[in-house]
């Protein structure tokens, strides 16, 4: 998703195994707690695992909370209230460090449960519902200092009938954990491997920023990406299979919309990588201007945008076979001037749609 950039590395000294094995310890018991839908028990480890003044970064409408307890109160209880049996699934969980020594936890996976109550006004279903959530927790002194969070909301919509943008290009649908089922790194065993992992993925997004400056040839798609790999955008988007597919679904209307796009607010990405896994943090990720036609099916207006997006790559056999993207386009399309929510509270209240 990031296709311009200044990148920041880690270097291996930043890395320490032994180190990145203890900070996903550190959250594992918080983790396991929500996997059983503990409410309880998880805001406690929560509160024993946060400092005071942690910041709580989250998608559109939720925005920012401080501390443990409001986040508790707000997001969570908020999630709690709609699936009463609330289930935490993770898929990826990798960490690692920054070049500037900060120690961050990425996450990949699924909150679901039996959907009983609106979410934001997106009408419970009671069936078996869920949706994706990528998540970075940075640490410092044994604390969560802070946390980025994206939840793919437009997944619930869709999957509840309550869809009220354009139709995506890709493929909706869950989106599968990774091939290898290794996601779940508990522990780290080759610094070289996590060190080749990152280079394949900061040289591929070097070469995808050369476009459009360049012609398409100098991204070199072919020399990164494994001609079987898979890339899981946010609802709204979709998935997709293969360069040719990722090219027709999303690059190309990406591109044609937005060719000043930059990584990072300031030109700065920070990135880890973690045995075969690669996850990358900014918040906001990307700033650029809607000029042209074609993504998502919003009118060019000109508009100075910010975009956040959470990424993870799994690399295999030195290329990137797989690739987790969610974007807030709740909050993209909010700047671009849509009330998605509003949007889609008409709909629902239309006499001739669902009670």
């Amino acid at each position: 998703m990031l296709p311009s950039l200044s990148v920041v590395s880690p270097q291996s000294e930043c890395n320490n195994v032994n180190e990145r094995t203890r900070l996903k310890a550190l959250l594992a018991p918080y983790f396991t707690a929500l996997y059983h839908g503990d409410q309880t028990r998880s805001a406690d480890l929560l509160a024993e695992r946060c400092a005071p003044d942690a910041i709580f970064h989250l998608s559109h409408p939720f925005g920012d909370c401080v501390g443990a307890g409001a986040w508790n109160e707000g997001p969570m209880q908020a999630l709690f209230q709609s699936f009463h049996d609330l289930e935490r699934r993770d898929f990826i969980v990798a960490s690692g460090k920054t070049e500037a020594g900060e120690a961050w936890v990425g996450c990949v996976g699924y909150f679901q449960g039996s959907f009983r109550a609106p979410l934001l006004n997106i009408p419970a279903t009671g069936r078996l519902m869920g949706f994706r959530f990528h998540e970075f927790y940075r640490i410092e002194n044994e604390l969560i200092v802070e946390y980025q969070g994206i939840w793919d909301l437009p997944e619930l919509m869709h999957a509840a009938n309550a869809w009220p943008m354009g139709l995506s290009l890709g493929v909706e649908g869950m989106t599968p954990g990774p091939a290898r089922q290794d996601g779940y790194v508990i522990s780290t065993d080759s610094q070289d491997r996590s060190d080749a992992s990152l280079s394949v993925v900061t040289q591929m997004l070097i070469h995808m920023g050369k476009h459009p400056a360049e012609p398409v040839e100098a991204m070199q798609m072919s020399s990164f990406w494994h001609p079987h790999f898979n890339w899981y955008g946010p609802s709204g988007i979709g998935a997709m299979r293969g360069i040719a597919g990722f090219r027709h679904d999303h690059q190309i209307p990406f591109l044609n919309a937005m060719p000043d796009r930059r990584g990072g607010y300031d030109g700065e990405l920070y990135f880890w990588a973690d045995e075969n896994y690669v996850a990358v943090t900014a918040w906001p990720g990307m700033n650029m201007t809607y000029t042209g036609s074609g993504w998502l099916g919003i009118a060019p207006n000109q508009q100075k945008i910010t975009m956040r997006s959470l990424d993870f790559w799994r690399v295999e056999d030195g290329l990137i076979r797989e690739n987790w993207v969610l974007v807030d386009l709740l909050d993209v399309w909010q700047q671009l001037g849509v009330d998605v929510l509003a949007r889609m509270r008409e709909i629902q209240e239309w006499p001739g749609g669902r009670e």
